[in-house]
């Protein structure tokens, strides 16, 4: 099995998402908006509201190997206070700059890659803020 870099990774996690919202019925709007102060994974619509989408994602070999290890790390243990924070303030220079007056949530989409059984797995944390 080859070794992915933290970017592709990511990038798999995040394309997993941007693919499982459109078929939600969310449209999404802008991805990977960045400023110097943080960046927004994926930006998308739903009815009248704006999600910004923060991604988590953890690779694993397979699932048994999870299974196996009884203290499992989650992707959204990542989201720590300062990230959070960056989050909102890159948000808030979103909404600014398109000038949204819709309302506006931002979420987590957590993902778990088995990259051996090329399986994944996801939660969607509604309101992280």
């Amino acid at each position: 099995m080859r070794e992915y870099t933290r970017k592709e990774i990511g990038d798999i996690g995040e394309n997993i998402a941007a693919t499982v919202l459109t078929r939600k019925g969310y449209t999404v709007m802008d991805r990977n908006y960045r400023k110097k102060w943080g960046e927004l994974d994926i930006i998308c619509k739903k009815g009248n509201t704006v999600h910004f989408v923060e991604v988590k994602t953890i690779a694993y070999k397979n699932r048994r190997s999870v299974s196996q290890n009884a203290e499992r790390y989650r992707p959204e243990e990542n989201m720590h206070p300062k990230k959070v924070e960056r989050i909102r303030r890159t948000a808030e220079t979103y909404i600014s700059e398109h000038e949204i007056e819709s309302d506006v949530q931002i979420d987590l989409f957590a993902v778990e890659l088995f990259l051996e059984d090329k399986r994944s797995q996801y939660r969607i944390i509604d309101s992280v803020l």
